[in-house]
């Protein structure tokens, strides 16, 4: 079960499962500077790889399988996509 909690510092998750998944990511998303962490994206990731730190959103590249749910439910667009390298 993905523990997910609200606290005063932001939203934070943990990853649902301990496998990790970057091996077969074509695109990662990419967070800029646009970001202003209103916690969508959280929310919506169904890896639970995403928390807010400092205002912002951060990656965990470990566990993100390259969805780009993230991308498309940010209203800011603030999360881009890149080719994996």
């Amino acid at each position: 079960m993905t523990e997910k909690k609200v606290s005063k510092a932001g939203i934070t998750s943990r990853p649902t499962t301990g496998l990790k998944k970057s091996g077969w990511r074509t695109f990662r998303p990419v967070v800029t500077e646009k970001c202003k962490g209103c916690g969508l994206c959280v929310m919506y990731c169904p890896e639970g790889c995403i928390k807010i730190e400092r205002k912002k959103a951060k990656i965990d590249y470990d566990y993100c399988k390259g969805c780009l749910i993230c991308v498309n439910v940010c209203p800011l667009k603030a999360i881009t996509s890149e080719r994996e390298k």
